[in-house]
């Protein structure tokens, strides 16, 4: 068969990777008839995978990486993956937002490329307990000075986690006593049985008063995160209002979300949003 010109090698490995997760492994020779590549290419791509830490090879393919559900990758290395994705996903979060808004911003890789998206949209009263998300504003704030309508930007304080947000008591407290329209959420896992879940225990709670205090919660969150569970659930299906996610999600795991979720949109799919 020859070499499939159509997919970019990004696209090709995130096709690579659903198989893996959503099949528990998978073989050189039935990704190079699937994807209608050379072995070659396939191997490179595997190589590419493991080397991220995405995927274990093994003898004639490769099977998931299997992580302790206390693991917590920190800022860093979680905002080299899916780029694409989470750059989509922010783009049609962001059309959900009205001026004058007070929106809460939870930490992530997501949300922070949410906060880029947000700093032309006016009168903007953000609280977060990311340290990352905060930076965005103030960083904006300095390069073009104390603007009209530029946002009012709240950071919690608390104990600094491996991806830079604040928790525990202090952080707690000060959410407690807020009130938000909008929660953008970041997760480390989403699924019908656990609902939204983090390894990190303190964080769970912080997430849990987030959640609480806000009229409607959206959660943004690539595809890589349905199916997986962390330590501690910190609300379930119920209390999100709207998932906003990319194409990669595949099609079994979109009906099964619709059956629980108020609104699902896909981001990217289409000119506009596909909203299912």
């Amino acid at each position: 068969m020859s070499e499939n010109q159509n997919l970019l090698a990004e696209q090709r490995r995130a096709l690579i990777l659903d198989e893996v997760r959503r099949r528990g492994g998978v073989r050189v020779n039935e990704l190079t008839r699937k994807l209608g590549v050379s072995d070659m290419t396939v191997r490179r791509d595997l190589d590419a995978l493991a080397r991220q830490g995405m995927l274990e090879k093994v003898h004639g393919g490769a099977v998931p990486v299997v992580e302790a559900s206390t693991h917590e990758p920190g800022f860093e290395a979680k905002s080299a993956l899916e780029l694409t994705a989470k750059e989509d996903i922010a783009r049609s979060a962001a059309r959900l937002v009205m001026p004058g808004a007070a929106i809460a911003l939870s930490g992530g890789t997501t949300t922070y490329a949410l906060a880029q998206h947000l700093l032309e949209v006016p009168d903007l009263t953000v609280v977060t307990n990311s340290v990352r998300v905060a930076d965005v504003f103030h960083a904006a704030q300095r390069t073009s000075g104390q603007r009209q309508g530029a946002a009012t930007v709240v950071l919690t304080g608390g104990v600094r986690t491996p991806s830079d947000s604040l928790v525990g008591p202090v952080a707690d407290q000060a959410i407690a006593a807020l009130h938000f329209d909008l929660l953008f959420l970041g997760v480390h896992g989403i699924s019908v049985e656990a609902g939204l879940s983090t390894p990190n225990l303190a964080e769970a709670e912080t997430n849990r008063r987030l959640v609480q205090s806000a009229r409607r919660v959206v959660v943004v969150a690539d595809h890589t995160k349905w199916g997986t569970v962390g330590l501690s659930s910190f609300a379930g299906l119920a209390q999100v209002d709207t998932l906003v996610t990319d194409a990669g999600l595949p099609a079994e795991a979109r009906t099964e979300i619709a059956e629980h979720l108020h609104r699902l949109v896909v981001a990217g799919e289409t000119e506009g949003d596909e909203e299912v």
